[in-house]
């Protein structure tokens, strides 16, 4: 069983990187280690439970509240633009490239 963590407002969130996009300079996984890795390839990729790599294309993990401002610096900082946050309840993105 997953626990979704909430965001101001209470709306769970989630994150996934465009690994089309990573430039690999690794801020994400700098900013907040816990969520972000950088692989062998060289690209970022987000973690899911147990320290897990997620490797799979479109691969999300649940935005723990704690680490909701470091998720968000490593969204505006990463100079790739590969970062995307979104809401779970709807999957609108709501930091990242394609937010509103």
């Amino acid at each position: 069983m997953t626990v979704q963590q909430e965001a101001p407002g209470g709306e769970a969130l989630e994150v996934w990187i465009d690994q089309d996009l990573c430039t690999g300079d690794g801020i994400c996984a700098q900013y907040a280690p816990e969520v972000f890795e950088l692989d062998i390839d060289g690209l970022a990729y987000v973690k899911g439970a147990d320290d897990e790599l997620l490797q799979a294309e479109g691969a999300v993990a649940p935005v723990p509240l704690p680490l909701l401002t470091d998720v968000l610096d490593s969204t505006r900082e990463c100079p790739g633009e590969c970062i995307h946050v979104r809401r779970v309840s709807d999957g609108a993105e709501v930091y990242g490239p394609g937010a509103e």
